[in-house]
Formats: C-alpha cells, sequence, structure tokens
C-alpha cells in the first residue's frame, strides 16, 4: 500500500467524517429506505430509489476514507529541515515573467485545496517545488506551455 503524507490536522478530519458517515449518516439513510419501503410499489418510488443511491454513495464514501486513512503517513509540518521546501512547509513563489508573488503551504493530496493556498506534494507544482532551496528556480509545464518560478522563501 503506497503511503500517503497527512498533517495531523487532516488526518483528525479525515476520521471525523468518517465517524460521521457511520454513526449519523449510513443510520438516517437506512431509515430513510425504510420508511420508503412502507410506501408499497418500490419500482415507481423515487424516494426508495433516491435513499438507494444515497446507500451506494456513503457505502463507497466510507470505503474510500478508510482507505485513506489507513494509508495515511502522518507528518508534522515543520518536522523537516528548514533551509529546503518539504512537506509542510510555506513557500513564496515569484513567477518569473509577471513578478506576481505566491504562497503555497506544501500538503498532502487530501487536503489541497489551491483556493485556501495549499497544493499538494503530489501535484506537478508540488512536485517541481520539494527539495528546491531559496533562490531555486522552478519549471513547471502547464498546459499553456512552461511556467518559470524563483523560490524566493521556505517558511
Amino acid at each position: 500500500m503506497e503511503r500517503t503524507p497527512i498533517t495531523p490536522k487532516g488526518l483528525e478530519a479525515l476520521r471525523e467524517e468518517l465517524v460521521k458517515l457511520k454513526s449519523v449518516e449510513r443510520p438516517k439513510n437506512i431509515q430513510a429506505i425504510e420508511e420508503a419501503r412502507a410506501h408499497g410499489d418500490l419500482s415507481e418510488n423515487a424516494e426508495f430509489h433516491a435513499a438507494k443511491e444515497r446507500q451506494s454513495f456513503l457505502a463507497g464514501r466510507i470505503q474510500e476514507l478508510e482507505y485513506k486513512v489507513a494509508s495515511a503517513e502522518v507528518i508534522s509540518p515543520g518536522s523537516g529541515p528548514k533551509d529546503r521546501a518539504v512537506f509542510g512547509v510555506t513557500v513564496v513563489l515569484e513567477n518569473t515573467d509577471t513578478g506576481e508573488e505566491i504562497h503555497y503551504l506544501l500538503v498532502g493530496p487530501d487536503e489541497s485545496d489551491i483556493k485556501k493556498g495549499r497544493i499538494s506534494v503530489k501535484s506537478p507544482l508540488g512536485m517541481a517545488i520539494l527539495g528546491k532551496r531559496v533562490d531555486d528556480e522552478i519549471k513547471v509545464q502547464v498546459p499553456g506551455g512552461v511556467r518559470s518560478y524563483c523560490l524566493v522563501d521556505i517558511k
């Protein structure tokens, strides 16, 4: 099983979602199926079919979360070297074409959210950043060509 890096906070969020799905959402769905069955003819019962679809979704999500929790490799942010870009650090990049500065926190795939400035270490940009030092150049292939960045700071 391939291990997936995650912060302690990220693992806790996955576990909380898993507990909620198992202890709240699934029992609610079972109740909805029973109520829909009580209405009679199942072949034309939209509530029953919707509840069965929800049951399938919940089972798949629970299975996915159980796998993610089992394959998680918890890494505390800031536990690595301070002079290189590693999991859990915030990097400041400067786009060499536009001069625009962007800040990214390097996290695992389950915690990434580009809108919040969190990118996965398994994304193309994340992989290009890993191991770099301040003033190193980073080139990334994007659909529009190659983007170049300079690593300005590691926090």
